[in-house]
């Protein structure tokens, strides 16, 4: 059982106008999108650093050196990494293979998904004390939470990300090379028009 720190990793964009939740530009045009894709980071690295697992790690898109990123630096424990070249498989993976082995426990998150919170955080650092991977599927078929005891790089290979098969052909991956996982329960991301219906109820604005 690892009792030790698990770490958790966020990955996500600046919050700059037209670089940010474009597809929700045409609802809350330009500047609207970057809003809220910088409450969601503020959202959930408040959530990452709450659930007091262990380090907590910024990985940032295109650098770091957007100021919504720096402010997130200045708190204790903080380190801020780019996400690099490649495709969001091959990005992914290196965040696994960068602190693997060295942390028996890695979680890796977006900010797509505000419901996605501290407690949530706790149940899956839990569930990887005796599963090999944990996830918290979306409900557009994808993931909004993916753990880690070892890299499994084959989880992130030729995935279709961004399509409603992402879970699905992870669940087929995973049993492939028999690596045991659990799932907690899904959460709604935001990456759509019709998604914001699930920020009723967050102060966002």
């Amino acid at each position: 059982m690892h009792t030790g720190p698990c770490v958790v990793v966020v990955m996500a964009k600046a919050p700059v106008p037209g670089y940010a939740k474009t597809r929700l530009i045409p609802a809350l045009g330009a500047d609207g999108a970057a809003a809220l894709a910088k409450w969601l980071l503020n959202r959930t690295m408040a959530a990452a650093l709450a659930a007091r697992l262990g380090p907590v790690e910024l990985c940032c898109a295109p650098d770091t050196s957007h100021s919504a990123f720096n402010a997130w630096a200045n708190e204790l424990g903080v380190k801020l990494t780019s996400q690099g070249e490649g495709d969001l498989g091959e990005r992914m993976a290196r965040v696994f293979e960068r602190w693997q082995p060295a942390a028996a426990r890695v979680l890796l998150i977006g900010t797509d998904a505000p419901r996605l919170d501290a407690p949530v955080l706790c149940a899956a650092a839990h569930a990887l004390e005796i599963q090999d991977a944990v996830f918290v599927p979306a409900f557009d078929g994808g993931y909004a939470l993916i753990g880690l005891r070892q890299p499994a790089p084959q989880l992130f290979i030729h995935m279709p990300w961004s399509t409603s098969l992402v879970m699905q052909h992870t669940r087929e991956r995973l049993q492939a090379g028999a690596l045991h996982h659990t799932e907690l329960a899904a959460l709604h991301d935001i990456d759509e028009a019709a998604d914001l219906v699930h920020l009723q109820g967050l102060d966002w604005r």
